[in-house]
């Protein structure tokens, strides 16, 4: 009897819809992976963009500041020589009794002017603040656009949201840094001049000077100072709750160490447990820290820190 050779038609039509089938997937697992790539190189190129953009930013940023103080000086010592000598011939009548002042000005001047001419000259290749800050503001939309165009799934949206609050983070820090020390520098400006203002009033009785007196007055006047910076800024207070953190921490680190105290219930093979539990209460500890700085830093009447430093 004849063989039949359509007896295997259907596998051999099987079998070569199954290899047309394949190479189209590996066709398109090839554009998925191209396009993958260039997503990536794309991705790179827009953050070495926004990292430079930041970059020239900041620098354009220091710049400016240094020009401004810069500014700030020339004026400050040109007017101190003019008034000084005005000063000096007005109750005299001899200007040259300001001399050395008209040096001490003359010499921050010409510093303050050859700091402003070195910005200008190191400012030359970078651009504006407001043309830095949009163009920063440009790669930065980029940039998110980018990682929108992936669509990344739920980690990964939950990892690109955990580097946007870093990046949130680190701003307040940096804006609330930079507060502080301006507050700072105001308050010790004011208790100085408080002590100042006094002890000169104490100094101008009329009397005739001695060391003693003298002596005496700024002894008084850095007894002064010091008691207004210990007020204020709390040493003390600061220094007893920061060793207490440390301990805090080092007694916690000792226990997982060690698999005592609340660690005592995990055995080696709960490692991932204890180390939860550790990060959770280490993380417990520097909460409370951050809550008792920030007691610290409030005015006398506000603050209310939930424990006191024991008596001196």
């Amino acid at each position: 009897m004849a063989r039949d050779y359509d007896d295997d038609a259907p596998r051999r039509i099987q079998d070569a819809d199954d290899l047309v089938n394949a190479r189209r997937r590996d066709e398109a697992e090839r554009i998925r992976a191209r396009q993958r790539d260039a997503d990536e190189r794309i991705y790179v190129v827009t953050t070495n963009l926004v990292i430079d953009a930041q970059e020239q930013l900041a620098r354009r940023r220091l710049l400016d500041r240094i020009w401004r103080a810069g500014a700030v000086l020339s004026w400050l010592s040109l007017l101190a020589a003019v008034i000084g000598t005005g000063i000096a011939w007005g109750a005299t009548g001899d200007w040259a009794r300001f001399v050395v002042g008209d040096l001490i000005c003359g010499g921050l001047l010409l510093m303050s002017l050859l700091t402003l001419v070195g910005v200008y000259f190191a400012g030359r290749d970078v651009s504006s603040l407001q043309r830095l800050e949009a163009d920063l503001a440009l790669q930065q939309e980029l940039l998110w656009k980018q990682k929108a165009r992936n669509d990344p799934g739920l980690d990964d949206r939950r990892k690109l949201y955990r580097e946007e609050v870093t990046t949130a983070i680190e701003q307040y820090q940096a804006d609330s840094r930079k507060y502080r020390r301006i507050h700072n520098s105001l308050q010790t400006l004011i208790m100085i001049g408080s002590a100042s203002t006094t002890t000169i009033a104490a100094l101008d009785t009329g009397k005739e000077l001695t060391w003693q007196s003298i002596t005496l007055t700024a002894i008084s006047f850095a007894i002064t100072v010091a008691a207004m910076f210990t007020g204020y800024y709390k040493f003390r207070e600061r220094s007893y709750f920061l060793q207490q953190t440390a301990d805090a921490i080092e007694e916690e680190a000792n226990a997982v160490r060690l698999g005592i105290g609340p660690y005592s219930e995990y055995g080696s093979g709960r490692e991932d447990e204890a180390l939860k539990l550790f990060t959770q209460r280490v993380e417990d500890h520097r909460n409370e820290q951050r809550r008792r700085q920030q007691q610290l830093d409030q005015p006398a009447d506000q603050a209310t820190p939930s424990s006191q430093p024991p008596a001196a």
